[in-house]
């Protein structure tokens, strides 16, 4: 599998964490918007430094698609319209997550690379 294989997401690790005991993990947006906010990953960094700038104690989540048991639309984005992003409509499973791994800034703040990249 390659990058384009995978959708990803950006949350805090205390979330993360959090979803493990209950079996599953609900982004904020899924109560207030009915999905969780994904990303391509040629999408991230982008999102990244559009919404999360000081942010602290971030990790981004590697899903693979095949194994979420929820609907997946791909739907324009907000700031982006002419861009399609991953929406995941429901909770998401914690087994269609493969990999997770801290999600820092550059020291100027910028994020500039993408871990667990292939």
């Amino acid at each position: 599998m390659n990058n384009k294989d995978f959708i990803v997401h950006i949350c805090t690790r205390y979330s993360w964490e959090e979803a493990h005991p209950r079996g599953d993990y609900r982004a904020p947006s899924l109560e207030t918007e009915g999905f969780i906010h994904c990303s391509q990953p040629d999408q991230v960094l982008t999102v990244a430094n559009h919404l999360y700038q000081d942010t602290p104690d971030l990790v981004i989540l590697w899903i693979n698609p095949q194994k979420v048991e929820n609907e997946i639309r791909y739907e324009p984005g907000r700031d982006s319209p002419l861009e399609t992003f991953p929406h995941i409509f429901g909770p998401l499973n914690l087994d269609s997550v493969i990999a997770v791994y801290d999600f820092k800034p550059a020291s100027d703040g910028v994020y500039r690379d993408v871990p667990g990249s292939i």
